[in-house]
């Protein structure tokens, strides 16, 4: 797999077209060249796909590495009957075996999960609670947003390629609009029980990946890639309602997101970002709003991003029966529904493995990538999760 910038810079065009003239000749004089080219394409298409399938076991074997020894869910529940606080309850700890039979259950803190009474407790406080069993372990990498990757992931407006052909003065650079896509989050604690055990300090760092993985006329470049390390706070409040949804957890926080290019293709910007999160059962929502980092006219990339990405975005996410389904929706209101964002997510089963989900993505609006934040994207993918945001 090569970049663009390595694939799309030719030799001496003199040179490169005689190549091209004695390549004709030859297969000429030469069919049973044309067989053999056939089949060097057809073992280029086979090791393609085997690399694809290598990275997908890595990575699920990579998230299994994290966790402790293998334990079966029956043996979880045994040992929560006899460690876990007494506010905790038998649906409780079967949702939390289910959700990773893994968990060190001696681990689980009571002083932690008391922000609503026990019959209030849903999907976040079940995340927290795994966090939890975690966040005490040295060298600890947990999950922090969607893992998950798209095997195909089809574009019905088609990727911007005049992009790439200005920056590189090549007209003969093309893109499929059928890639691949994944996503990859990973956080970790940098201090814990702060202030009576209710302030928790994070560093996370998540990456998104465009891969032209099925384009063979140009390498199978990775089109695009999304850098976004943060650090934030987050607390666990005393009890609060708001038509029934209990404030499980709120947090304050600075990222950077840029994608690490040069030139005409850089784009990048930093915020400082607030988050507000409620559950009531199987059903959560977060608040995120967020403020830019003013950046000097010269140095800015893209001074129009808050534009097509607007102050914030609303998440919902309902459980049920181990299928998730996730709203995203981001600058509509604010844009008058013309520049803004909305993503639909549903993980379901793959038979009893509790470790990888089917995952089907849909996506409608700006702001899909950063390369692409100023146009609209209208896309569908399928594939593989490995953890869900809850």
């Amino acid at each position: 797999m090569s970049d663009f910038r390595v694939h799309f810079v030719p030799r001496d065009f003199e040179d490169f077209y005689c190549d091209i003239e004695q390549e004709i000749i030859f297969e000429r004089l030469h069919p049973t060249r044309n067989m053999n080219t056939i089949n060097k394409r057809a073992m280029k298409h086979l090791s393609q796909l085997y690399a694809l399938s290598v990275i997908i076991v890595l990575t699920i074997v990579s998230v299994e590495c994290l966790a402790a020894a293998p334990s079966e869910p029956n043996r979880c529940l045994q040992d929560l009957v006899m460690t876990a606080p007494d506010t905790m309850t038998l649906g409780e700890a079967r949702r939390i075996c289910s959700t990773n039979p893994l968990v060190d259950t001696e681990d689980i803190d009571a002083t932690k999960t008391n922000g609503a009474e026990a019959d209030k407790k849903g999907r976040i406080n079940e995340r927290l609670a795994v966090d939890d069993s975690n966040i005490r372990k040295p060298f600890t990498l947990m999950s922090h947003q969607n893992n998950y990757i798209l095997v195909a992931s089809y574009n019905f407006q088609g990727w911007d390629v005049s992009r790439y052909q200005d920056f590189f003065g090549l007209d003969d650079i093309e893109t499929d609009d059928l890639e691949v896509q994944f996503q990859l989050s990973i956080k970790t604690p940098l201090a814990v029980d702060l202030f009576d055990n209710r302030l928790d300090i994070f560093a996370g760092y998540t990456v998104n990946s465009y891969w032209q993985f099925y384009n063979d006329d140009a390498s199978s470049p990775f089109r695009e890639t999304n850098h976004e390390p943060e650090v934030w706070l987050q607390v666990r409040p005393e009890k609060l309602e708001i038509l029934g949804f209990s404030n499980t957890v709120n947090g304050i926080g600075m990222n950077h997101m840029s994608n690490g290019q040069g030139g005409s293709l850089s784009r990048s910007w930093n915020r400082v970002y607030g988050f507000f999160a409620f559950e009531r059962d199987n059903m959560a929502f977060m608040i995120k709003p967020w403020m830019r980092i003013a950046e000097d006219s010269e140095d800015d990339d893209n001074p129009d991003i808050t534009d097509y990405y607007g102050h914030g975005e609303l998440w919902l996410n309902y459980s049920q029966q181990g299928h998730t389904f996730s709203f995203m929706a981001r600058n509509n209101l604010e844009s008058g529904f013309s520049k803004g964002a909305v993503e639909l997510g549903w993980s379901f089963p793959i038979l009893d493995y509790p470790y990888l989900k089917g995952y089907i993505q849909y996506f409608s609006g700006y702001g899909e990538s950063l390369i692409d934040y100023n146009r609209y994207v209208n896309r569908i993918g399928v594939g593989l999760q490995l953890t869900d945001i809850l």
